[in-house]
C-alpha cells in the first residue's frame, strides 16, 4: 500500500520514528541501526515501508533501502520468524552479509544473531535457498555459459548472483549491473556490495 513515505522527521526513539507528511504523522517501526542513520529531527527523510495488517493491528515498518525491505520480507516468509525478530536481525547484519550467509550455508554466522538459534538459522537457509533454487533453474543454461567463459572467477560471480537473487533482484537486473564494472579480483562479498551500489541507482 505504501512504497515509501517522505516527510519531516518529528520523533526518534530506539524502536520507531514519527514522520510527518501532509499534516499526518506516521509511526514507523525500524531497526535501531536504521534509525541511527537518519538525520536530525526536523530534516526531510525518505523511508521505504512495509505495512503489516492483522485483525487487531496495522503497523508500518521502515527501512533505509530497498535491500533492507527485501531482506525483511524474506525473513517474514520463513516459518517461525516474526516482524519483531526480523527487525532485530536487521540491526545486526547487512543485507549483503545475510544473503552471502544463506548462499554459503553459513549457519554459524546466522545463529550469532539475537534470537536466532541453530534450528532457526538452518530453517532460514533451507527455506530461502529453496526459493532461490527455483529462480536458478530458470537461468541454468545462462549460468553454465557464464561459468565456462571464466571458470576461475565464475564461482565467485555465481555466488554473488545467487546472493543478489536472494535479495529479490532478477537475473536481468544483476547482469545489467555487473556489466558496468570490473568483476575480477573481487571477493564474493565485495562483488555483492558493488553490485548493490549499481542496482540501487
Amino acid at each position: 500500500m505504501y512504497a515509501y513515505i517522505k516527510g519531516t522527521l518529528e520523533t526518534k526513539t530506539t524502536e520507531y520514528v514519527v514522520v510527518e507528511n501532509n499534516k499526518i504523522g506516521y509511526k514507523i517501526f525500524m531497526s535501531e541501526s536504521a534509525i541511527e542513520k537518519l538525520g536530525e529531527l526536523g530534516t526531510e527523510v525518505k523511508i521505504h515501508t512495509y505495512l503489516r495488517v492483522r485483525e487487531d493491528d496495522m503497523s508500518l515498518f521502515g527501512f533505509n533501502s530497498n535491500e533492507e525491505l527485501r531482506m525483511f520480507e524474506l525473513l517474514l516468509s520463513v516459518s517461525g520468524v516474526g516482524a519483531k525478530s526480523a527487525i532485530i536481525i536487521l540491526s545486526n547484519i547487512t543485507p549483503s552479509s545475510f544473503a552471502l550467509a544463506v548462499i554459503t550455508d553459513d549457519v554459524s554466522k546466522l545463529k550469532k544473531l539475537p534470537g536466532i538459534g541453530p534450528k532457526t538459522a538452518q530453517r532460514i537457509i533451507l527455506e530461502l535457498k529453496d526459493k532461490l533454487k527455483a529462480i536458478e533453474d530458470t537461468n541454468k543454461d545462462e549460468l553454465e555459459e557464464m561459468l565456462s567463459k571464466n571458470e576461475s572467477n565464475g564461482q565467485i560471480v555465481s555466488e554473488a548472483i545467487s546472493a543478489l537473487q536472494v535479495l529479490g533482484y532478477t537475473r536481468k537486473e544483476i547482469d545489467s549491473a555487473f556489466e558496468k564494472f570490473d568483476k575480477s579480483d573481487l571477493s564474493v562479498e565485495d562483488l555483492i556490495k558493488k553490485g548493490l551500489l549499481y542496482l540501487s541507482k
